[in-house]
């Protein structure tokens, strides 16, 4: 408060961010206990007050007269000018989405009608406008006490609702001490916005109502992130290059796939419609598009619908009937495949720069091969030998050879211990690259023949996999006894880090990790040059990375099969509660086990438990894949994920993913379908028939 009577915030330079505008000098500041700070002139007269000139926020006894607005700030810890507007016009009370920077109002997302005088915030906790009549339309009904028991406030939140709080001054049975909302407008903020516009969420993503908290999450659909995960708001960006109309049919085929999201949809971006069409002829048409992003088929009227980037307006409900088809490059592409194979095929002149390199680097070769002949007999050629590594021969892979001494120096001489493993233990680490790239380190202890023939499996096995779902091996050391491996190195940890703690992943998450985990199988048992079964699939061996991408680990229990092989015989492997039952009998070993670990892990996902649960109150509860496979039975799935909203809400896609789990887990291995199947059926890509009982048999399904 200056000497001339003026109000000034600083900051910690002594320079002025704000000062509030008005007309006379003030003699004092107060707050007063309606929460209405005044500036007070020297006559005893309020000369500029809070009330007045509200930002994002309302309190109790509070009215807002024909003129004014709220404006939300941007985000919950920047009160910069936010994207919506409260206007309290003469003709009634409209939500308006802003375009930012130039202020432009898009058209009201929620309003109330009718030649409007003031709008209050009652002190019994009402908000209502009153018309020129004198008549009261509510907006909130929050009445759950009076000023004495609650504190109030009814704020323009920064993904557009207008919510109104309650926070007890006291602790009781019914409330913890907490600000709860008790009213607010629109019910459901993501299916209100449907005009031009990014809507809620931003473009690309979509918007998720939390039936529990009434708060909005925002989302990426699979192979999207946020441009910034601070702001939220500004959407996502695919994490590929897109389609590239250079493309024939035959490469954009080979190159992407279309993968279906469950309860999503965009309602904006259409930009062609097909009736009647098929769903094939839907997805065919989409992939051979270069401007179709995603395509949304109504198996009712038959219809196809082309949406292209960027899609705005995005929500999840569970309502959301149509097949939504979204396309994403197939695994085996990188960025640079998608477009360079067609500068090939479309421009001359890049085959007749290639032919002209091919053929000038062949006759260099040759002249290069004569000089060696001509002058070898006078001549001594000295080539660098790499020092060798002891089994590196065999190995034969484009990975570092790390030497000992380096990775103890970036383990800090092997002191933090990440997990432990079958085989060995596992130490975080950085190497001293100009990235500072952090690593893990497995190191194998056992020094007995058995192991050092794991070694060489696991770096021949991990050496030639690569795919978004399975950990990346950068290199290893094979020194005299010393035998390591070293991944990169996952921040978030493993699966059973979040799905048996506290804090329940959301179900959407849930939904995208089985599906990581099932095509990260996939690639294994079908993909690989040579076969893989992983042997030991489980929580602790699905690795998290920042974001949220599972990725499968440890391959020191696998084992190889000849491409002529179907099924080997070895020693029971694996771990307590996700072994399949053929481990125990004298029959062959195939790739189904690893189907039967992931039905039990599908079944941990849905109701995030454990399988076996010896403390469960309930007898019948205790071990998770019986108790699934009776509450599927009886047709109470909902059982199984009991006090999680977003499941609930969710309820078909839950059921279809137990049906898929228990079909996983058939004791014979011959009934249960291959990760190809299994994926199909999770990406909804194929029917999921009802799974038999243990006894029976459909072969329908293989």
């Amino acid at each position: 408060m200056t000497m001339g009577g003026m109000l000034s915030l600083l900051d910690a330079t002594n320079t002025e961010v704000w000062s509030p505008q008005f007309v006379g000098m003030a003699a004092y500041a107060s707050m007063i206990d309606t929460g209405n700070f005044v500036l007070v002139a020297a006559d005893g007269k309020t000369i500029w007050g809070t009330f007045d000139n509200p930002a994002d926020t309302i309190l109790l006894t509070q009215e807002l007269t024909t003129g004014s607005m709220l404006r939300s700030r941007i985000i919950a810890t920047d009160y910069s000018n936010g994207r919506f507007i409260l206007n309290m016009q003469s003709d009634g009370v409209f939500l308006y989405p802003v375009a930012l920077p130039s202020g432009f109002h898009y058209d009201s997302y929620w309003s109330t009608a009718g030649n409007t005088t003031n709008l209050v915030f009652h002190p019994m906790g009402r908000i209502y406008i009153t018309l020129d009549n004198g008549t009261q339309i509510n907006v909130t009904q929050g009445a759950v006490g009076s000023m004495a028991d609650y504190y109030h406030r009814a704020t323009l939140d920064p993904d557009g609702v207008f919510r109104q709080y309650a926070y007890p001054k006291t602790v009781s049975n019914l409330w913890s001490q907490a600000w709860s909302v008790v009213g607010m407008e629109p019910q459901n903020i993501c299916s209100a916005m449907t005009e031009i516009g990014s809507g809620t969420c931003g473009f690309n993503s979509y918007c998720m109502l939390n039936s529990t908290t009434s708060q909005t999450t925002c989302m990426c659909p699979t192979q999207y992130t946020f441009i910034d995960q601070d702001r939220k708001y500004l959407g996502c960006k695919p994490n590929f290059q897109p389609q590239s109309c250079d493309l024939d049919e035959a490469d954009a085929v080979s190159q992407f796939q279309l993968m279906a999201i469950y309860h999503v949809n965009w309602p904006l971006a259409d930009y062609e419609k097909n009736s009647p069409i098929t769903e094939n002829q839907c997805r065919q048409l989409c992939l051979t598009d270069c401007f179709c992003a995603v395509a949304v088929f109504h198996d009712g009227s038959s219809t196809c619908y082309k949406k292209k980037l960027p899609l705005s307006n995005g929500i999840m409900e569970g309502d959301v009937q149509a097949t939504v088809l979204i396309k994403v490059p197939k695994n085996n592409n990188s960025p640079s495949q998608l477009t360079e194979s067609s500068k090939w095929k479309k421009d001359k002149k890049h085959w007749i720069l290639g032919s002209s390199l091919l053929l000038g680097s062949s006759v260099l070769i040759i002249l290069l091969l004569i000089s060696v002949i001509i002058f070898g007999k006078n001549y001594t050629v000295t080539r660098k030998v790499a020092p060798s590594l002891k089994s590196s021969s065999n190995i034969g892979l484009p990975m570092r050879a790390f030497t000992y001494v380096e990775l103890e120096k970036a383990t800090g001489g092997f002191q933090e211990v990440v997990g432990t493993g079958a085989s060995g233990i596992v130490y975080k680490g950085q190497l001293q690259d100009e990235l500072r790239t952090c690593i893990a380190v497995k190191k194998i202890d056992k020094l007995e023949q058995e192991s050092e023939k794991e070694f060489t499996v696991e770096v021949q096995t991990i050496g030639r996999t690569h795919h978004k779902n399975l950990v990346r091996m950068i290199g290893f050391c094979n020194e005299v006894k010393e035998r390591l491996l070293v991944y990169e190195f996952m921040t978030n940890g493993s699966l059973n880090r979040f799905l048996f703690g506290d804090a329940r992943l959301q179900w959407n998450l849930r939904a995208q990790l089985a599906l990581g985990v099932a095509r990260g199988l996939l690639y294994l048992h079908e993909e690989c040059s040579t076969q893989i079964i992983h042997c030991d699939i489980k929580p602790h061996n699905i690795l998290l990375d920042d974001n949220f991408t599972a990725k499968i680990s440890d391959f020191g229990l696998a084992k190889l099969l000849r491409t002529n092989k179907t099924q080997t015989n070895t020693g029971i492997r694996g771990t307590r509660g996700y072994v399949a039952p053929e481990w125990f009998k004298s029959i062959g070993i195939t790739a189904k086990v690893d189907v039967y670990s992931f039905g039990v892990i599908l079944l941990e996902l849905i109701c995030c438990r454990r399988n076996v649960d010896l403390e469960a109150a309930e007898e019948d509860t205790k071990i998770l894949t019986y108790w699934a496979n009776d509450c599927y039975r009886y047709g109470r799935v909902d059982l199984l994920v009991e006090g999680d909203d977003e499941a609930i809400s969710n309820l078909k896609m839950v059921e279809m993913f137990v049906a898929v789990a228990l079909w996983c887990l058939q004791e014979d291995p011959t009934m249960r379908p291959t990760m190809l199947k299994v994926t199909q059926m999770l990406d909804g890509a194929a029917a999921v028939p009802t799974p038999p009982d243990r006894s029976s048999f459909v072969s329908s399904i293989r």
